[in-house]
Parts: structure tokens; C-alpha cells; sequence
């Protein structure tokens, strides 16, 4: 029975990135590979008992492992999704992506899908389907069971069971069944009450060029200088703590603010699985809100990603940009 306050998916479209779910052995070990469209089909008719909603299959190009994944493939998911709702009709789009960054596509998407009334699950599997104790069909059968029953327009992360929020989770385990968790983050904002017309995921976006840089100790600002001269428009600063930094480094401290003169948006997350950013609470987080950072509250390193690559492509203003960072847009500061 349904129990969802939310409709029941009639009509979904299978999206198959590659990732380990479908691989197959090669001469250099694990490869993706094509066909699972047949095996998947195989399998739900050897399951009578399983109740899952129509759905057709689309193979990407190129099928990938998913370390290798890009903020370009992004773009090619989110026309895809796009295609698969608006000119094929469907209702809900299922992904099947490996797990080593499924958790910053999902994330990704979930801020290039905004308005997006349909519902999109990522799911994906530690072992291949076919080998012995794999995860495999049990996390796609249990995904596409879940839309039937529904599930909330937006970007869900489906695995062992679990109903994900992209914008909350990460990959903590390169191993079993549970490779994906919450992360206990602190430090919401206020909600968008409105969202920019560019930020519709009928827009298309543009790349935008976005790091991530972890602070550790002794960190030069020439390293801090060679990451802004590359070229990024965006940067995830990994903070200590509740939002600290060297801050006792006045050079470090001159390449921040260097950064954000040349229009280079900076956003401080914690390195910490638990809590969040809070630049105020000591003097060596003030002193980086001081030069322009700005905070990321409980954001996960995936979701600020994520964010930054959808507010930079959409085209706003740096100023809109840095107002819309503090705001929460789709549950990743609540």
C-alpha cells in the first residue's frame, strides 16, 4: 500500500551513466560496459513479487566509471532529465551512477534541477549485479519501488534501503552496504524565498570553473595563489573547526582577499564530519569573513560544490552569487 503523501511514479526513465553496477571484467580489471539495459530487464521479470512502475532505459554516452566524472557530464545529465520530462513525458527519472562521486552528482543536480517537479533517485552499487553478494539489484529494485510508492519532486539518493537528501550526505565507507550517510551538519540559513528566473532548470547553464582546497597545517598562500591564478571563479575553502583558518599568516590572509578582488567567490566549509561553519566564533574565523570568505554554514563539501558550479553557471552577478550562497535553496543549509 501507499503510504506517500506524494504520487506514485506511472512513467520513469532509467538513466545508466555506467558506474560498478554494470561493469564487467576486463584486461585491466572492472570496466563499464553496455547491455544493462537486457540484464536489468531480465531481472525484474524474474521477480514477480516486486512492484515497480513502467520505465524505459537511455544508455549515456560515454559510459563511465565514476571517478571519472565531470561538471560537463553534469550538464549532459541534466539535459537528459530535462528530454525525459519535458519531451518524453516521464515523471520521474531513475540515475544508475558509481559510487565514488554519486554523492556530488546528486548534489550537483539537485541545484541544477531547481523547479523541477518531477522526481530524480540516484542509486548505484558496490559490487556488480551477478556476482556473489552484490548489492546491485537489490538498490535498483528497491529505487524504483520507492518512486512507485513516491516520493517529493527534487533530487533523492536512494541506497540499501535509505531515501537520501543529496545536499546532507556523503560517501564514508569504501566498503558494504551503507557506503552513504547523513553527516550531523550545524549552521542552517534562511530559506530563498525566490529563486533567480536563471536558476530554473530549464536554463541551460554554462561551466563554471570551481576548487576545492583543504587547509592544513603550514598551508602557503603560493599554493592559495597557484589554485587562484588557474583561473577559478569559485573556491570551497575546507576550514578547521567551526570556520578557522592561519590566520596569523598576514600572506595568506592578502591572497583571500586578492581572490575576491579578482571576483573569485569563497565559501568556508568544515572539515568536520559533525557541526558547521560559524566565522564569528573565534578570531581566526572572523578574520577570514574579514577578507571575503563566506560561510557555509552546515554544508557538506559535495553540496557547496555543487552549488557554486549552478549559481556561477546560471550567469549572476558575483554579488548574487555571494547572497544566494548564505541562503538556503534546496534543503543543504536546512
Amino acid at each position: 500500500m501507499n503510504s506517500s503523501t506524494y504520487p506514485a511514479a506511472q512513467h520513469v526513465m532509467v538513466l545508466y551513466t555506467g558506474g560498478t553496477i554494470g561493469m564487467q571484467a576486463s584486461a585491466n580489471g572492472l570496466a563499464p560496459a553496455s547491455g544493462f539495459e537486457a540484464r536489468m530487464r531480465e531481472y525484474l521479470n524474474s521477480q514477480p513479487d516486486l512492484v515497480v512502475p513502467q520505465w524505459r532505459f537511455r544508455e549515456m554516452s560515454p559510459l563511465i566509471d565514476s571517478a571519472n566524472m565531470t561538471p560537463a557530464y553534469w550538464q549532459q545529465l541534466r539535459e537528459a532529465v530535462v528530454d525525459a520530462v519535458d519531451v518524453q513525458g516521464c515523471d520521474s527519472v531513475l540515475i544508475l551512477h558509481g559510487t565514488d562521486t554519486l554523492a556530488y552528482s546528486a548534489a550537483a543536480m539537485s541545484f541544477q534541477l531547481l523547479g523541477l517537479h518531477a522526481r530524480v533517485c540516484f542509486t548505484g552499487s558496490m559490487l556488480p549485479a551477478g556476482v556473489t553478494d552484490s548489492d546491485a539489484w537489490e538498490n535498483l529494485g528497491g529505487a524504483l519501488v520507492a518512486l512507485g510508492q513516491g516520493l517529493a519532486p527534487g533530487v533523492h539518493l536512494y541506497f540499501h534501503g535509505e531515501v537520501l537528501d543529496p545536499t546532507r550526505c556523503a560517501k564514508v565507507r569504501s566498503f558494504g552496504r551503507h557506503p552513504f550517510k547523513r553527516l550531523e551538519r550545524q549552521g542552517g540559513g534562511a530559506k530563498a524565498t525566490s529563486l533567480p528566473a536563471q536558476l530554473n532548470y530549464k536554463q541551460n547553464k554554462v561551466l563554471a570553473k570551481v576548487a576545492v582546497l583543504p587547509l592544513f597545517p603550514g598551508i602557503s598562500a603560493e599554493l592559495l595563489d597557484g589554485v587562484v591564478d588557474s583561473g577559478i571563479q569559485g573556491l570551497v575553502l575546507e576550514c578547521y573547526g567551526s570556520g578557522t583558518g592561519p590566520s596569523d599568516n598576514p600572506m595568506f590572509l592578502v591572497s583571500l582577499e586578492r581572490a575576491r578582488e579578482k571576483g573569485v567567490v569563497l565559501v568556508a566549509v568544515t572539515q568536520c564530519h559533525e557541526g558547521g561553519v560559524e566565522l564569528d566564533v573565534y578570531e581566526a574565523g572572523s578574520r577570514l569573513r574579514g577578507v571575503g570568505v563566506l560561510s557555509g554554514g552546515g554544508m557538506t563539501r559535495e553540496a557547496a560544490f555543487g552549488k557554486l558550479h549552478a549559481l556561477l553557471g546560471a550567469g549572476l552577478e558575483t554579488a548574487e552569487v555571494r547572497r544566494l550562497l548564505e541562503l538556503d535553496l534546496c534543503g543543504e543549509l536546512a
